[in-house]
């Protein structure tokens, strides 16, 4: 008998029946799990639950996910643009209509938010700053510039150093829509920056910073925070233009689902 032979025998072999199951399977698999969607925006949103749950929520959805972090402005605009199957926000998004309306975008009144969770927002300070709490009131003081050294806080002779995501952030404009009633931050000596990474880098540095960010890596880097009377939350949703597809639903339902679960075994 030759090896070619040999091979051609065992090619036609009859199937075992966990091989007819895996066929069985893979040809009676349902739309949805062959469905794949693209994800844009918040980059709080994506390190909150889509870094840490992606899989869990493919999973459980029967949905491949492509996820873009790019700030939750960019996210909206993907989806306007037909870029996006999704946006992640980590703002109300009443608050981005207003930016989007005025940029004259198409199709903004028929965005519809689907709230997933909310996180809180810190007003970091450097270790070295003794200063642990200060009310809502003069946390608005100091962001409008009214209050602007240290020393007015019991704290050190040190001017304030407000610290934050300067274009398109969600922290930044969930504090400015919560604590400025909209109105845009005008502390004196401000280190404005690019992303959330990079203020908690500053606020390591400097030991007149005050850092707005989100708690989650206020607490990976084990930075103090002042307490305020009043808490600050960001409202992270998923975005669709108008009513959500059969595969959005199913991400839209599972997301939750799964953070809720893994949030409450980490407790």
């Amino acid at each position: 008998m030759t090896k070619s032979f040999a091979r051609e025998k065992t090619s036609t072999r009859p199937l075992r029946a966990k091989e007819i199951a895996l066929i069985v399977s893979a040809v009676i698999c349902t739309p949805a799990c062959a469905e794949s969607l693209i994800v844009q925006g918040s980059t709080t949103f994506n390190s909150r639950l889509m870094e840490p749950y992606q899989r869990a929520i493919e999973g459980m959805s029967g949905v491949s996910l492509q996820v873009i972090p790019n700030k939750t402005l960019n996210g909206l605009n993907a989806l306007l643009e037909g870029r996006a199957d999704l946006a992640m926000i980590s703002s109300a998004l009443d608050t981005e209509l207003l930016v989007l309306r005025a940029l004259n975008k198409p199709g903004v009144d028929k965005l519809v938010s689907h709230q997933i969770t909310n996180t809180r927002i810190a007003f970091v300070v450097h270790p070295s700053n003794p200063v642990r709490t200060a009310g809502i009131e003069t946390i608005r003081k100091i962001l409008l510039g009214r209050i602007s050294n240290w020393r007015e806080l019991g704290g050190p002779d040190l001017p304030i150093r407000v610290t934050f995501v300067s274009k398109a952030g969600g922290v930044t404009q969930t504090v400015q829509a919560q604590v400025l009633d909209g109105r845009p931050i005008e502390a004196l000596n401000p280190i404005p920056m690019s992303s959330a990474e990079q203020v908690i880098k500053v606020v390591e540095q400097e030991p007149g910073a005050l850092g707005l960010a989100q708690i989650r890596l206020v607490t990976d880097r084990k930075l103090p925070e002042l307490a305020t009377d009043v808490t600050v939350s960001q409202v992270l949703a998923l975005v669709t233009l108008g009513e959500p597809s059969k595969a959005a639903s199913e991400v839209i339902d599972a997301t939750p689902k799964i953070a809720s679960k893994r949030l409450a075994a980490a407790q």
